[in-house]
């Protein structure tokens, strides 16, 4: 059972985990180095727990002490209760869920190991945008795709922000970093899988038509918002697919069209 410890300093070190969350540069030098994440709100803390990491602490108000009751039951972590105004001057925000956990990072498995079982691959190229990080893995789960692979220069699927817009979706989807950009695609095809790169360019094959549904292995390459993929990264991939669009709009936001885009490669509707 977890100790529960009310604490009313907002410098207290036991709370350090917890400290200037909304500064995004810090926190995302300093959560992969020291091995931990923040979960945020009880269904996201939940799913966390159920995939399988380990909770370092955990920072509650006192009227989530209840319903957080079977978790601080089960877990031999700290449990620090503060007030919202001491949580809002420790985190640098108001903490509307009144729950926040900071959670053990796992080891990443290596592209190799993930592309041995998966079929249907994300593949994701300078995408620094949070939300879209979280909302790409959040689709991901819902629509069947069975691993993710980042270029180097990715966002952290586990920074706070992503971790919330997926709803915790990042802990069902595994994941895996490439060593090298572009070059890194070459050991995916190798694997099997044919390379897609999605763009709104009008010279790209329609999706459905392209029947990526069909294939035995898929790699759908997503590029960042704006920029979309880059010329090198095209040039790597086997074919280009687009999305068509109606009404003289050019394209969608990436984490919409990769949910259509995810949805056709596995049902073969678009």
């Amino acid at each position: 059972m977890a100790e529960l410890i009310t604490v009313d300093d907002a410098d207290d070190p036991r709370l350090s985990d917890y400290t200037d969350l909304t500064d995004v540069e810090l926190r995302r030098r300093r959560e992969p180095a020291e091995g931990l994440f923040i979960a945020e709100g009880e269904k996201v803390i939940r799913r966390a727990r159920e995939a399988g990491y380990t909770m370092r602490s955990m920072l509650l108000s006192a009227k989530w002490v209840e319903p957080m009751r079977d978790v601080i039951d089960e877990i031999p972590a700290p449990v620090y209760v503060v007030s919202p105004d001491l949580a809002e001057r420790v985190t640098g925000y108001h903490v509307h869920r009144g729950a926040l956990a900071s959670m053990q990072r796992e080891p990443l498995p290596t592209p190799a190991e993930l592309l041995t079982e998966a079929r249907r691959v994300v593949v994701m190229e300078s995408v620094n945008d949070h939300t879209n990080i979280g909302a790409i893995f959040r689709s991901a789960a819902a629509l069947g795709m069975d691993a993710v692979l980042l270029s180097p220069d990715c966002a952290d699927p586990l920074y706070r922000r992503s971790v919330k817009v997926s709803m915790g979706a990042v802990f069902a989807v595994p994941y895996a970093r490439l060593d090298v950009w572009p070059a890194g695609l070459e050991a995916v095809r190798q694997a099997g899988f044919r390379l897609l790169a999605l763009t709104p360019d009008d010279s790209a094959t329609a999706i459905d038509e392209a029947a990526p549904h069909r294939e035995e292995r898929v790699a759908l390459m997503l590029g960042a918002e704006g920029d979309g993929l880059s010329r090198r990264a095209l040039a790597a991939a086997d074919d280009r697919v687009r999305i068509p669009m109606a009404h003289g709009v050019d394209s969608l936001n990436v984490g919409a069209a990769a949910a259509v885009a995810f949805y056709a490669v596995a049902t073969g509707t678009a």
